[in-house]
């Protein structure tokens, strides 16, 4: 009698385990399909080929310095600015957290479109900044100005949780000892959150890397000036079609290398508290 009532159990968590693994399988594909098929329309010696390519070559070098510089700026202005903002409470708190999460939110056209207004040649700053020679839309510099606005929310977010979350009594025992808050900042609060932190700033390399719509608003899309990958890919895609895909190719090994980085610093993460 109790072996009867456990069959439409057993048969129940066999349809639950089925149903679990089509979903499983379901999601996988749909997101990997995609990705999957670039590496099936181009052979590896035409990838490696167009490797050589002007246009790849200068869209990959502009992208990784500009990229580089964003996160160098992001990182040295960002992580003091994160730090004395979780540690301290001021009127307007609540609205400065508000306007760090904006550009995840904002569509990056808007963004760019914004940059553009403020800082374009007869933007309400670039109007003043042209009388003195100065040109900030359309350049390079432009390029930084865009994935710094977009992508540093992503390490601005992730270092204030980190210092919020680590226990004050390490900073506290350190300054009983005498130790100045340089020194506590430098040798206490940066190792303890370090790899939080390191995880953070890859993350904001990856989205400065891949930005598009603020770029393309505010920077433009000259070849050797502001044309990076994402805007190579775009031009490609409307006239050398193998060349699109293979930065296509490169933007998908980067991004894939940056979250397998991420998901390694996570697991080696030292717990603050």
């Amino acid at each position: 009698m109790t072996h009867w009532f456990l069959q439409p159990e057993k048969s129940r968590r066999t349809l639950a385990v089925i149903g679990a693994g089509f979903l499983i399988i379901l999601v996988t594909l749909y997101l990997a399909l995609p990705v999957a098929a670039l590496f099936f329309r181009i052979t590896p010696e035409l990838f490696f080929s167009s490797l050589s390519d002007p246009e790849v070559q200068s869209a990959l070098g502009l992208s990784l310095v500009t990229s580089i510089i964003s996160l160098a700026i992001v990182i040295l202005v960002g992580t003091p600015f994160a730090y004395v903002h979780s540690r301290i409470t001021y009127p307007g708190k609540m609205i400065v957290d508000t306007l760090i999460d904006l550009p995840l939110v904002l569509p990056p056209a808007v963004a760019g479109v914004a940059l553009l207004v403020l800082y374009g040649r007869v933007g309400f700053i670039g109007r003043y900044l042209n009388l003195f020679g100065i040109t900030l839309a359309f350049t390079t510099v432009a390029v930084i100005m865009a994935q710094i606005f977009v992508a540093s929310p992503f390490y601005l977010r992730q270092a204030k949780s980190l210092f919020e979350q680590m226990d004050p009594a390490y900073e506290h025992t350190a300054r009983t000892l005498g130790a100045s808050p340089m020194r506590i900042f430098a040798t206490i609060t940066i190792p303890l959150t370090a790899s939080g932190l390191v995880s953070g700033a890859v993350m904001t390399f990856g989205r400065a890397l891949g930005e598009f719509g603020a770029t393309i608003m505010f920077a433009g899309n000259l070849p050797g000036v502001s044309q990076t990958m994402p805007l190579a890919v775009y031009v490609g895609m409307e006239g050398n079609f193998i060349v699109g895909i293979t930065i296509s190719i490169l933007l998908v090994l980067i991004s894939f290398a940056i979250m397998i980085a991420v998901r390694f610093l996570a697991s080696r993460e030292v717990p603050l508290a």
